[in-house]
């Protein structure tokens, strides 16, 4: 039987797909509540043999908060089922800038993230930082604005994990880390180098750190973008949902196309199911 996505083309191909890579916020769950279908996903991938991984922009949450968050909605998940922004430019910090000492806007659950990775980080106005990196900081305040700017003042490296402009809530939006940098902006003229989703190297490390194919990889998400955008950029197939930030009219504007477009991931569901 043919499962046609809402542009008509045959979905049917997921069936053959066995790691897959969900995005969190307006794919699997809005604030605290999970969209239906999403736990029956996750256990009819593990029930097939395959393998999901959340690939989340979200700087703010550590993955130990993630896993008490995600067990507190009874989504069943360990530390080999996350790799977030904050992990991958934990990686790009020890690449690139080991031994220094960073400078980050951030939540204390980001900061303490890069602790736990052995990165000597400091929230504080500190002129022995030698690099300077801003998170999707839930816990912002003017003080620490008005800090960062006056880091920004000076000559280095400037990273953010993430490039997304709004964050999904039961309202609406609220600005994420793409936003505060924009702000940072018009303040400074400083412009950092996201990392996190769009690049492909999200999708690499866990592909890489595998057992599967990218051609048995698939990404799913709600925004086009980050989620779409890393999936192309990594040559894998992708799946943009309706439940977050992408619309169809965004979709059909937008250079960057999904492989296939769905109301929502209890349609994925259904194909695997059948």
């Amino acid at each position: 039987m043919l499962m046609n996505d809402l542009f008509g083309k045959d979905a049917s191909s997921l069936k053959e797909k066995k790691l897959f890579l969900f995005d969190m916020d307006g794919t699997i769950y809005e604030d605290q509540r999970v969209f239906a279908g999403a736990l029956e996903l996750l256990s009819t991938i593990r029930r097939l043999g395959g393998k999901y991984v959340f690939i989340t922009n979200n700087s703010s949450t550590s993955v130990r908060d993630y896993l008490q968050r995600l067990k507190a909605m009874g989504i069943e998940a360990q530390p080999d089922n996350f790799f977030t922004s904050a992990q991958a430019t934990a990686l790009y910090l020890k690449e690139k800038h080991p031994g220094q000492l960073a400078y980050c806007l951030g939540t204390r659950s980001l900061l303490q993230e890069f602790r736990d990775s052995g990165i000597a980080v400091t929230g504080q106005v500190d002129d022995r930082a030698e690099v300077i990196v801003v998170g999707f900081d839930t816990e912002l305040t003017y003080a620490k604005i008005r800090q960062t700017c006056e880091m920004l003042s000076k000559d280095l490296p400037y990273l953010a994990t993430n490039p997304d402009l709004a964050c999904p809530a039961e309202f609406g939006f609220v600005p994420d880390c793409g936003a505060i940098c924009e702000m940072l902006a018009l303040a400074t003229g400083k412009r950092p180098l996201f990392l996190g989703k769009p690049n492909a190297a999200m999708v690499d490390y866990v592909v890489r750190n595998s057992v599967f194919s990218k051609e048995q990889t698939v990404v799913i998400g709600d925004r086009l973008y980050t989620d779409i955008a890393v999936g192309v950029n990594a040559g894998v197939s992708t799946v943009c949902v309706l439940t977050g930030e992408a619309q169809l009219t965004d979709i059909e504007a937008s250079s960057s196309k999904p492989e296939f477009v769905l109301p929502s991931v209890q349609e994925i569901l259904t194909i695997l199911a059948e």
